[in-house]
């Protein structure tokens, strides 16, 4: 799709579209506020997406990923070196691990989408690091977001935070448009110039959620055509949240209602 057909096919919502926004990014992060004290050493991922399904489907919504082109799970649960879309099954965390845990959800017809990076137990002080400087990053990005920016300026600010601190972004996903629709356009890329690709307009809803590898950027897709991986097998980390394009900057939909900002294992909110 040409710029200018990409252009055209992205939706401004109205000021009361907002509302549907928050309440369904609310829940979103809600569920990851619940999740965070289950998630020790010994549990199975499967258990998590259950627990998390449950929360879900017990608040009057559903996961938007299960069903989504034939996934079925509730979750993404990403550990270690699996750098996005890790799917939930009988492996049990241990000790030192980190993995990032991505839910969205479908409310009266409004998606929330987010991720954040959790710890089991003490993990290593490079992983932290990664999980901080990806923290960073998404903040950056959303902190370029204002009527007449461009996409191109988000990648720029978390791209150059990232490199800055010497880990490399991925390039092959990329944040997105939502609102009604899961993943629309246009397409919010974690590298970026200033100044390239649409401009930002107020109404415009979408997610930024950079991926960051400790190693080389490049990752691959396994045999099950889900779960993407570090070719290096370097630790890799990525946190999201769904924000709003207001007519001064913007407003993060996915905020944690219980404080829970950076990872829990780091003692901080």
């Amino acid at each position: 799709m040409d710029d200018r057909a990409v252009r055209r096919s992205i939706k401004l919502h109205a000021p009361e579209d907002f509302a549907g926004m928050r309440a369904a990014g609310r829940l979103a992060a809600a569920a990851l506020d619940m999740i965070a004290a289950r998630v020790e050493a010994g549990v199975t991922t499967a258990e998590l997406d259950r627990m998390c399904h449950e929360f879900v489907r017990d608040h009057g919504a559903r996961p938007a990923s299960l069903g989504y082109r034939g996934y079925a799970h509730a979750t993404c649960i990403s550990p270690n070196h699996v750098v996005c879309h890790g799917i939930p099954g009988e492996r049990r965390l241990a000790e030192g691990d980190i993995l990032n845990i991505d839910l969205a959800v479908i409310l009266d017809g409004w998606h929330g989408d987010n991720s954040r990076m959790f710890g089991v137990g003490k993990v290593s002080t490079r992983a932290m690091r990664l999980m901080d400087v990806t923290y960073a990053a998404m903040m950056r990005g959303i902190e370029a977001i204002r009527p007449g920016a461009t996409v191109g300026d988000i990648g720029h600010a978390m791209q150059r935070h990232v490199e800055a601190e010497r880990f490399s972004v991925v390039r092959e996903f990329c944040g997105h448009g939502l609102g009604r629709v899961y993943h629309d356009a246009p397409n919010i890329l974690n590298y970026g110039r200033p100044g390239e690709g649409p401009a930002l307009q107020p109404g415009m809803f979408l997610t930024v959620e950079p991926m960051v590898n400790a190693g080389r950027p490049e990752v691959k897709v396994l045999s099950d055509g889900w779960t993407a991986v570090t070719r290096d097998r370097s630790l890799s980390a990525q946190f999201e949240h769904s924000v709003g394009v207001t007519e001064t900057g913007f407003e993060i939909f996915t905020l944690s209602p219980a404080m829970l900002t950076r990872p829990p294992c780091s003692g901080s909110v």
